[in-house]
């Protein structure tokens, strides 16, 4: 009997050591999965990332949009009214998140409630365009809480710039192309060819570009996939989940309110990544910065990018009509675009 039973205890010690090891391993292997998913992994901009970027539905009369805000706050309704009334002059229904007059310090509510309006502009598929309400600062707070999973079943327009880039470059990584214009904030005060320009943009009619040429410009011509944003914001993106591949494509910049030594920064930085070397070219579009502040650090943004991309073979256009600027032309982020430089005017055209 007392043999039987030490068998029997032997036996028991090596089940539970079998089952130990084995619970071991899944434990490893649970681990290894899940570090697995939350590894960013950095873009190598030495090489060709190939992806073939999806235009979502453009737009047509009676489709409904939704405005929302991601970043800084909207102070009432009037800031965003000149938007909502161009929106419905084109014949789009317009609903507002319910969050988007919230003020949470410098936001426009809480993160979760920023996330929440943007999550339900996703998910809503009677919802053919989502218009970010303004820039500012916040987005990049909420992008990582973000399921894109309804959106790319059922794919819309993504519209803004400034700190809107942090979508824009996200939604690029999952193959979708964006739209980078003005904002109902800004509408109150934009050209004529910013509302335009949006408007072709978003319904889908062509449109091209014809502005003079700066002595500064590099000259050429180059077809490709357009990208960018906002320079800030691109270089806060380096080595997240929202760093955009730039290999063989034409990246397009601005900024405003930065020092020119942060510009130069920013500039090498990018370069230091290997992000500037394989671009097919540059749009440079506009810097707000003061300039008598700037003088004693020499050159003007424009001398500055020029330096970073000196050694590269491609074109570069300065002054393009983008950005923080009254005439905010809209460029469509994902889709091919034709650019051409020469000694009188440059032209650039879907």
């Amino acid at each position: 009997m007392t043999k039987k039973l030490i068998q029997y205890q032997k036996r028991f010690s090596v089940i539970c050591i079998q089952v130990l090891i084995l619970l071991f391993f899944v434990q490893c292997k649970t681990h290894h999965q899940s570090m697995k998913h939350n590894i960013v992994i950095r873009q190598d901009q030495n090489k060709s990332k190939s992806m073939k970027f999806i235009k979502p539905p453009y737009l047509k009369q009676g489709d409904t949009i939704m405005i929302v805000a991601p970043a800084g706050f909207v102070p009432d309704s009037t800031e965003i009214d000149p938007g909502i009334a161009l929106a419905k002059s084109w014949g789009l229904e317009v609903i507002v998140g319910k969050n988007a007059f919230k003020k949470h310090n410098h936001f426009a509510g809480t993160d979760e409630e920023r996330q929440s309006d943007l999550q339900l502009a996703l998910n809503n598929k009677s919802v053919k365009a989502i218009w970010c309400s303004r820039g500012g600062y916040g987005t990049v707070r909420i992008i990582d809480q973000i399921d894109f999973t309804a959106f790319e079943k059922n794919p819309k327009w993504v519209v803004g710039f400034s700190d809107i880039t942090t979508l824009h470059t996200t939604i690029h990584n999952l193959g979708f192309a964006t739209i980078h214009a003005t904002m109902p904030g800004g509408m109150k005060h934009a050209s004529d060819e910013t509302k335009q320009t949006l408007y072709k943009a978003l319904f889908g009619y062509s449109y091209g570009f014809e502005i003079p040429t700066n002595p500064l410009n590099k000259k050429g011509s180059a077809q490709g996939i357009l990208i960018g944003g906002n320079l800030s914001i691109l270089n806060s993106m380096i080595g997240s989940n929202s760093e955009v591949n730039t290999y063989g494509k034409i990246l397009f910049i601005e900024d405003v309110g930065e020092d020119l030594y942060r510009v130069d920064r920013m500039m090498y930085t990018l370069k230091r990544t290997g992000a500037l070397k394989n671009l097919k070219g540059l749009i440079v579009g506009d810097f707000s910065y003061d300039v008598e502040k700037d003088t004693l650090f020499g050159g003007t943004h424009r001398e500055i990018i020029l330096n970073a991309v000196k050694e590269y073979n491609y074109p570069v256009l300065f002054d393009f009509p983008a950005g923080h600027v009254r005439d905010n032309r809209a460029l469509i982020f994902g889709k091919e675009i034709n650019m051409e430089v020469n000694a009188t005017t440059s032209k650039i055209w879907y």
